[in-house]
């Protein structure tokens, strides 16, 4: 049985799903609402409290301001409010690509609250070797999104992202099939509006994060080699010290092979993962683009 809620935040409404029972366990994403998670949540439900919500200015989360900036710090807070609602001094927490970037600053602002995270494929792109180009890349898309709307900028989104997106007929990304809703639409125009930027930006603190009391797990898909995300979350794991946590699928690996991807969670989050070292081809000490700094 799921249970729909709300909470007030500043600046916010935000909606908020609780299923389950057993230790607390919050799933994010961003711009990714609950609805997209609930597959999981659900296979997680027979022994967790599972917490999902949507990000402010996502879906059923509504704000007073809609000009405002959803930055990881802010998203952090609102994280940290709702564990105050739900009267948790801790929990773990399962962050996917903008929601690991939340979680990462989630740790980093409310030290003691997070027992275990578990960040899958943070978009981190500060972290590159190529940061400039990844820099423009972004700036790109939501000069993209602003001169042709929504459905081009995911084009140029998908492709940088390194997913195969198809040529048409005349050397144009085709777009996916099936017509996206009002809801769709509105979720993306403020993901490159008003998210892209702060969350493609965002820097980690690496101090925060280890010296901290929370375990911080970087999870990588057993299929995203080939993807934008697979270098940033190799770069995290070793700024970390950590060696990454290989997840069942790629970047929405928890969609297409949810069973799979819950029960690997399950043992990341009981501390029985198995994990490999980092391949011999890729030293993110000395790729990172923060490392040499």
């Amino acid at each position: 049985m799921t249970a729909s809620r709300t909470l007030t935040v500043p600046g916010a409404r935000l909606y908020y799903e609780v299923r389950g029972r057993g230790p607390l366990l919050l799933v994010m994403g961003a711009p990714m609402a609950a609805q997209e998670f609930a597959p999981l949540a659900d296979a997680l439900a027979s022994d967790h409290t599972v917490v999902t919500h949507d990000p402010r200015g996502i879906s059923g989360s509504t704000l007073d301001d809609p000009e405002q900036d959803s930055t990881p710090e802010l998203r952090a807070d609102d994280v940290a409010a709702l564990l105050d609602a739900l009267g948790a001094d801790s929990a773990d927490v399962f962050g996917s690509s903008g929601g690991a970037v939340t979680g990462l600053a989630f740790v980093a602002r409310h030290p003691g609250r997070v027992r275990t995270l578990v960040a899958h494929e943070p978009p981190l792109l500060e972290l590159l070797p190529d940061v400039a180009e990844q820099r423009a890349a972004t700036d790109d898309i939501i000069d993209t999104f602003h001169r042709k709307g929504v459905g081009a900028a995911w084009m140029k989104f998908m492709a940088n992202a390194g997913f195969d997106v198809g040529d048409g007929a005349d050397g144009a990304p085709t777009p996916p099939p099936g017509e996206p809703s009002e809801q769709d639409l509105a979720n993306s125009a403020r993901f490159f509006a008003h998210e892209l930027r702060a969350t493609a930006h965002y820097v980690p603190d690496i101090p925060a994060l280890t010296r901290g009391p929370a375990r911080v797990v970087v999870g990588v898909g057993a299929a995203s080699a080939g993807l934008l995300t697979y270098p940033t979350s190799m770069a995290l794991a070793e700024l970390l010290g950590t060696a990454p946590v290989e997840f069942p699928g790629d970047h929405g690996g928890f969609l297409g092979q949810t069973k799979e991807f819950a029960e690997t969670l399950r043992k990341v989050l009981m501390g029985e993962e198995a994990t490999e070292p980092l391949p011999r081809q890729y030293s993110a000490r000395s790729e990172c683009g923060i490392c040499r700094s």
